[in-house]
């Protein structure tokens, strides 16, 4: 299946590794062209490198911790000068730290809504002149099936990432006349480092092994594995693909089947 990227320009957020990293291969290799965005310029340029040497596409890597709203805007500037146009919005930052609500202090609480809420509106913000001229402007925002069902020993990113739904709910709504899609992707326990960070910090909670930790999860998932992170990706990729163009306001989980409830 075409999806019908060639000569679209995508940007991804927090996308030297992980889920960011994932997305940005997949698009690139459906033939979008890519700026990829992380904390260091190092990190960006060597992930930007490794998706050109691979897909063949352009690819370039910014500087952008998506805390900060001047980086964010310097990016999405960098992005349309040197690479024309922008079509794709691709929202991620990393998670909050673990621990349950009596470890958390009010500067826990407020680097959470900084890190995962305010980075995707400051992005959506900033790309949104943009997205407008594309006429085919997609918005994914990246967030965690905790929006479905909290996850235990993750109170902050329990909390924060419901603001990231409602927005991308709002959003929807909002932009459809533009032709702007939104929606949200939720991972369940694709193998990253983030997860493997997780499952090591359960552990020394608890007193086991992370691979015991990991058999443990695995039992939960109706497919009995974690994720690979390139089914993330094909999943990202779709929604900002031709295909999906009357897809808006929906959040797709990638789990496995790891949250229960019907809707």
């Amino acid at each position: 299946m075409d999806l019908g990227l060639s000569g679209c320009v995508a940007l991804v957020a927090a996308a030297s590794r992980g889920l960011g990293f994932a997305s940005a291969q997949a698009l690139a290799h459906e033939g979008a062209d890519l700026a990829l965005c992380a904390r260091t310029a190092e990190a960006a340029q060597s992930a930007a490198r490794a998706i050109a040497d691979q897909t063949g596409r352009r690819a370039i890597g910014l500087r952008a911790d998506v805390r900060s709203a001047d980086q964010i805007t310097e990016a999405v500037a960098s992005t349309v000068r040197e690479l024309g146009r922008l079509d794709i919005l691709v929202t991620n930052a990393g998670g909050p730290p673990p621990g349950g609500f009596r470890d958390a202090d009010d500067a826990g609480w407020t680097g959470a809504f900084e890190l995962n809420v305010l980075s995707a509106v400051r992005l959506v913000r900033a790309a949104l002149p943009h997205l407008e001229r594309s006429g085919r402007g997609r918005v994914i925002l990246l967030s965690s099936t905790s929006v479905k069902q909290p996850i235990d020993g993750l109170i902050l990113s329990n909390a924060v990432r419901i603001g990231v739904a409602g927005l991308a709910k709002s959003l929807a709504n909002e932009l459809g006349p533009a032709r702007i899609t939104v929606n949200q992707v939720c991972p369940g326990r694709i193998d990253t480092d983030r997860v493997r960070e997780l499952d090591q910090a359960i552990a020394k909670r608890s007193g086991s092994s992370p691979e015991q930790v990991r058999r443990g999860h695995e039992r939960a998932i109706p497919l009995g594995r974690y994720g690979r992170p390139e089914e993330f990706g094909a999943v990202v990729a779709f929604l900002a693909s031709q295909q999906a163009a009357y897809i808006t306001g929906t959040t797709v989980q990638v789990d496995g089947g790891l949250v229960r409830g019907v809707f």
